[in-house]
């Protein structure tokens, strides 16, 4: 709150493709498709027609005791992307709603299945699922979970494949194996307590975009599968085409017990999120006895409006070839971006389908007081790297908000060889001009 004494929010009037507008008509390229939902730009007329043919036969009706067609088609259509393999999905609002579903899933599963003891949670290290307490039980953010430490239920943390920890003569694929070693030792003595591992296939996306190898994933899903734990797909950021595929996991030639999606699943829309899971997960809950049933819901399950805004979003990529574009597009992007590997304050310039990103190392001791220099206020804080970055970023016409010191684009899908040239340009000189402060 007090940040935007010093930096205002932007005060947004309207979007259009790629761009956003403030009330000034000032334009700020949405470098990272406005928090990673916004897949195919803003108001896209193919999901605005959509939306608004739906809004004359059905904003919204309840799913208890009753279904509707955008539901329906939306639960067939994922299933279909996932191969029949995770036929049952379960909606919900939002990723961390998501993320619930998925780990009281787990746990009743065990409980109907007379497993009653394997009620613990294993999560990666710096890895995020969410906000609410279940959510944040699994979260490994110090940030985000310190304060609410009393309330959760903790889960075993197993060291994260971040191939940036890689060490000399190591690949990516060998830090990966260093993580699997820890969780099988995990999973060796505590296989019988343990209902799920919950991970975000490929890149930790709040970890400072932490990518690993596919092999890391393999190797998991054949640890589950000796000791009898699930595995949960986190892939609420990194679905939807962001890391090359459709679905991250396909990478690694598996298939989860469980998948959260949300985010871009709507376009960037409408809230929604969907866990889709396997037959035999579904059969343990079908029985007489209501006990025995999932008993989860909230008043907007399966909205109308956000399920077709979902299938328009999906319409997309069967039409526009939007994977193979995709790669196109990035690889682009990433050659143009390519010499600030070259700046000896870069580390771990990366790339993931459409996320690239990179690591600054500022020069501490001198940033602080350069920085200051630049605030309204000589009696605040100075700011973070990540504060005048995202600041500096806007005067160059673009929304970039670093994580920590991990400046990362993650673009809609839409970019044309224009855009995606200014991107790249306005980048660089954005860094350029946060390290010249330091200087």
């Amino acid at each position: 709150m007090k940040h935007h004494e010093q930096l205002p929010l932007v005060p947004l009037a309207r979007g259009a493709g790629a761009w956003l507008y403030d009330v000034d008509g000032q334009r700020y390229l949405d470098a990272i498709s406005s928090w990673w939902v916004n897949l195919f730009g803003h108001t896209n007329a193919h999901i605005n027609d959509a939306i608004k043919a739906q809004l004359d036969t059905l904003e919204h009706a309840m799913l208890a005791g009753c279904t509707h067609a955008p539901a329906i088609e939306l639960a067939e259509r994922l299933s279909a992307l996932t191969g029949g393999m995770l036929g049952h999905a379960f909606f919900a609002s939002d990723g961390a709603s998501a993320v619930e579903i998925a780990l009281k899933m787990s746990f009743h599963y065990w409980r109907n299945t007379m497993r009653p003891s394997k009620q613990e949670f294993v999560c990666i290290a710096n890895g995020y699922h969410g906000e609410t307490i279940g959510a944040l039980g699994v979260t490994d953010v110090a940030l985000f979970k310190t304060a609410y430490d009393p309330l959760l239920r903790h889960a075993h943390v197993a060291p994260s494949p971040d191939a940036r920890q890689a060490r000399a003569g190591e690949s990516a694929a060998d830090v990966a194996r260093r993580s699997i070693a820890a969780i099988t030792e995990l999973l060796e003595a505590r296989h019988t307590h343990i209902a799920a591992i919950i991970i975000e296939p490929l890149v930790q996306c709040a970890a400072g975009m932490a990518m690993h190898d596919p092999c890391f994933i393999a190797e998991l899903r054949t640890l589950c599968d000796r000791y009898e734990v699930h595995l949960i797909a986190d892939e609420i950021a990194v679905g939807c085409g962001r890391t090359g595929t459709f679905f991250a996991y396909e990478q690694a030639s598996i298939q989860p017990d469980f998948l959260c999606l949300s985010k871009g699943i709507s376009g960037g829309y409408l809230p929604l999120s969907v866990v889709l899971t396997r037959e035999a997960i579904y059969a343990a809950f079908y029985d007489d006895d209501t006990a025995r049933g999932f008993l989860h819901s909230h008043s907007y399950t399966g909205n109308p409006l956000a399920c077709r805004a979902a299938l328009a979003t999906l319409d997309l990529f069967e039409t526009e070839d939007v994977l193979t574009r995709n790669r196109a597009k990035s690889e682009t992007l990433a050659s143009l971006l390519a010499p600030l590997a070259a700046n000896p304050q870069v580390r771990h310039l990366r790339r993931c389908g459409t996320i690239i990103a990179f690591d600054v190392i500022p020069q501490t001791a001198t940033a602080n007081k350069a920085l200051a220099k630049h605030s309204n206020k000589t009696s605040t804080p100075p700011a973070t790297f990540a504060r005048r970055f995202f600041e500096l970023a806007l005067h160059n016409e673009l929304l970039l908000r670093p994580i920590g010191n991990t400046v990362y684009l993650m673009p809609p899908y839409i970019l044309s060889s224009e855009e995606i040239t200014l991107l790249a340009a306005r980048t660089c000189a954005t860094l350029e001009q946060v390290l010249a402060e330091q200087a």
